[in-house]
Parts: C-alpha cells; structure tokens; sequence
C-alpha cells in the first residue's frame, strides 16, 4: 500500500473517546497514513504539538482538561500552517463556524462518513502542501524574475508589484482542489485570472464559465446540474448540466454574490461532499471540477447584511485573490495601451498609430471606474476612428468627459466640516472661492504631473484661461 506521508511527519488525533480514537487510526492507517499519533489526553496532545512537527491534526471538541477549541486556538496561532480538521458531535451551525473563523480548515460531525473524512484529510494535506510552497515563494532569492513570467504567459499585462505579487499566489494555489474567491471590481480582469488558474493547474478537462447575475435557483440548478426528464413542465429530455461539462476542469461562477439562498445551499453540498443532484433526480452524482468563484461586491459584508450565508462564505474564501483596481497600477496604463493599441491596429489591418506622452499623463489622471476593460474600450473606439497616424489627446479627452458627464461627482454632505471636493481635495472649514480655485488648481496639477494641457482639462477650462489663473496666483494679493 502507498504510504501517504512518506516523510514520517505524523498525523495527530486528538480524542477523550477511545473508541472514536482507535475508528480513526484505522481509517487512516488502512488508506496508507502509515505515521498516526493518537492522543486520549489533551494536555499530552498540546505538549507534543508544541514540541513536535506534526502533518494535520484531527481534533474533538468536548474534551475534559483542555477543550478543543481552547486547542484550535492555540494550534492555529502558533503553527499556522498545520491544518486541523474538527470532528466532533456538536453539530451546531454557530460552533461550525466559529470553528472555521478560528481557523480550522474542516468541520465533520459524528457519526462520520468514512468518505466525507478521507476526502477531508486529503485537502486537509494538500492545504498543508501550499502554504509549504507559500514559504518558498516568499524566499526573494527563489522568486526572482518569476512573477513576471508566470503574467506574461497567462495574457496578464502588468509589471506593477502587487500584480505580480498576486500571480505568484495565484501559481502557488493552482494545483489546490479547493474553492478560489476573487475578488475585484468590474473590469479588472476577474475571468483572465480565472483561466489562469485553470491552466496553470494543467487539469485535463474545460474551463466553463457561468455568469450567475439573473438566474433564479431554477436557471441556475438546471444549467448547473442539469435535470432529468419530467423534472418540471418542458423538460422533455435529459440535460446534463455544465459541471459535468467541467469534469476534470474548472467551473467558474461569476458575481457570485447575486446567488439566492437555496443556491447557496446547493453549491455548499457540492463544495463539502463534491456531489450534486440533477432536477428530478434522487441519485446524487459526484463531480470533480475545480470550483473558482467572482465577485464585485464584498461577500463579508453581504454576510453582514444577512444576504449570503456565513458556512457558504467560509467554505469559498479558502484561498482568496483581490485584484486592484487599475487607478491603483497606474504604473501599468503605458503598457496596458501600447498593448491594446497594438491589438486594435491588428484587427483593423491599420498601421500602428503613434500618441504623444500628454496622452498617458491625461489616461493617468482619469480614475477609470470601469477599469482595464473601460481603457481597452478607449483605445478600441480611438484607434478605429483614427484619420492620422496619431492617436488624439482630444479624443480620448472627450470620452472621459462624456464620462464624468454621465456619472457625475456626488457632492459630500452638506454639513460645513470636512468638505469633501473634486479628486479629495478637502477643507475642515467652508472654503472662499479663491481659496477653493487655488486648491483645486495644485490638485489638478498634482495629478497631471505638471502637464497645463491636462490640468485644464481636468478643471474643465482652457490652457490660456488656466495660466492666466496660474500668474494671478503668483502675483498674490493686490497691494
């Protein structure tokens, strides 16, 4: 039999009940663990752990002398790497939870199933695994010249640091069989990351994509899992459901913070049994797709807010990947647009147009809410309607105004403390109109690094009518 932990780091089990002690040395030991440590007492449990290296725990709860979650406690703070997976007879959803807040990677109630705990281990394992290669990666002599690389051969146009920083991680979890949540505005490239993911991962089977805005749980069932015929008025066949599809390969659901409750429900079951039910089937079918899961808004604070379930977020934000907003790498625009200039011309069979630097330093002084598609949009739209061999500052000036224009500034509050103005200029008194032109003149200028042309622009005047401001400010008051 393959011995699971060759390296003879132990497995430890934590258990007052003897009988439930020697049930899961067996499980383990029979499926190859060869290097099993139970412990009765968890005094001795800690005292090993602590002195000890030790592969994944398996801990109880309602223990005499030191209960387990005073134990988790003290397991994950010191040794944040070593997973620990409960197994216990509360089966209460509140002490589920504040198992997995605590830092346990798993949640598994007596009488267990043999399979759900195998599984568990498993992960458990693999979990282990990647915070190993977390370690690693984080060693700056290892990592030299390898983020880069891993965006450039995933379509990832970016040298800003905390991007690369963010697809170092994203190589590391790829390999993992848990959920991914991402995180990110709309625009920044959720979906790119995505297939990264999965094709780092290497997986055999498709990347499916389903966009989970506007499905009820019926839509959403049956394009998921499908159904069986006569499942509901109209189905008239057999579907099978895109996670089938996804077998061996990664099903991704984006704006998964639109799903509705039962959904929620439903896709728990997958992510904690890895098997589903087709509409109108009683049978359930298991399935091995990676799930990988996106969204614009915060799940934590839909949580808060009572609109997603608690033991639904916890089971996605295993591994979790936040992508900044474009306003935040602006260090990326000169690249970002000389690669979509490059796209478009090449599309259109147009020799590439050539744009003057004003160009980037008015790109960098807008705050793109729509992010890098908004910016793909720009160049797309520019290049097509170019009549020149140059790109137009003008051009691209008015789409951004046009923008502004239809999204406009929300003015701040009307109390008289702390206005808030344009580009977070901001006065803790209600401010003169000289002193608020002046202001919002240093900002403007801030912003476009100096450059006249884009500072009027951003004010909304002329270059002529922002030096003529510009000299009065300098002469100062008239004597």
């Amino acid at each position: 039999m393959e011995n699971k932990n060759n390296d003879k780091t132990p497995i430890m089990i934590v258990d007052d009940d003897t009988q439930a002690l020697s049930l899961l040395e067996s499980l383990l030991c029979h499926d190859g663990y060869e290097n099993v440590i139970p412990f009765e007492d968890s005094r001795r449990a800690l005292e090993y752990f602590n002195t000890q290296e030790v592969h994944a725990v398996v801990l109880d709860l309602s223990m005499p002398r030191l209960h387990g979650m005073y134990l988790l406690e003290l397991f994950t703070k010191n040794k944040p790497h070593v997973p620990v997976i409960i197994v216990t007879a509360e089966n209460q959803i509140d002490s589920a939870i504040e198992c997995i807040k605590a830092g346990a990677v798993d949640y598994l109630t007596k009488p267990i199933s043999i399979n759900r705990f195998m599984a568990s281990i498993s992960r458990a394992l693999e979990l282990r695994s990647l915070n190993d290669g977390l370690s690693f990666l984080q060693d700056p002599e290892q990592a030299v010249g390898l983020p880069s690389a891993i965006a450039s051969r995933h379509s990832i146009i970016t040298h800003n640091k905390n991007m690369l920083s963010l697809m170092q991680y994203v190589e590391v979890i790829s390999n993992s069989h848990q959920a991914v949540l991402i995180n990110g505005e709309t625009g920044v490239g959720k979906e790119l990351v995505a297939k990264a993911i999965h094709t780092m991962s290497k997986r055999k089977g498709e990347f499916v994509t389903i966009n989970i805005s506007g499905l009820d749980d019926l839509m959403f069932s049956d394009t998921l899992f499908g159904h069986k015929k006569g499942a509901y008025t109209g189905a008239n066949q057999d579907r099978d459901g895109l996670i089938k599809k996804a077998a061996n390969g990664t099903i991704f659901l984006d704006e998964i913070g639109d799903l509705n409750e039962l959904s929620q429900v439903k896709l728990l079951r997958l992510l904690q049994e890895n098997e589903y039910y087709p509409l109108g089937s009683d049978d359930p079918l298991q399935s091995n797709a990676r799930l990988v899961v996106a969204s614009n808004r915060s799940l934590r604070h839909l949580v808060n807010e009572g609109k997603f379930r608690k033991d639904f977020y916890y089971r996605l934000c295993t591994h979790q990947v936040t992508i900044p907003p474009l306003r935040d790498r602006l260090d990326d625009i000169p690249l970002l647009l000389d690669h979509f200039i490059d796209e478009t011309a090449k599309i259109f069979d147009k020799k590439r147009p050539t744009y003057r630097k004003e160009l980037v330093d008015l790109l960098c002084s807008y705050d793109f809410p729509g992010n890098v598609r908004e910016l793909k949009a720009m160049v797309f739209d520019s290049v097509t309607k170019a009549a020149s061999s140059k790109l137009s500052s003008e051009y691209f000036c008015e789409l951004i105004e046009r923008e502004r224009d239809s999204f406009p500034f929300q003015g701040a509050s009307s109390a008289p403390q702390n206005l808030v103005g344009v580009n977070g200029v901001t006065f803790d008194r209600f401010p003169t109109l000289k002193h608020a032109e002046t202001e919002l003149i240093r900002r403007a200028l801030e912003i476009a690094k100096n450059n006249q042309g884009v500072a009027a622009r951003l004010l909304g005047i002329t270059r002529q009518a922002l030096n003529n401001r510009l000299q009065r400010i300098k002469k100062g008051p008239a004597a």
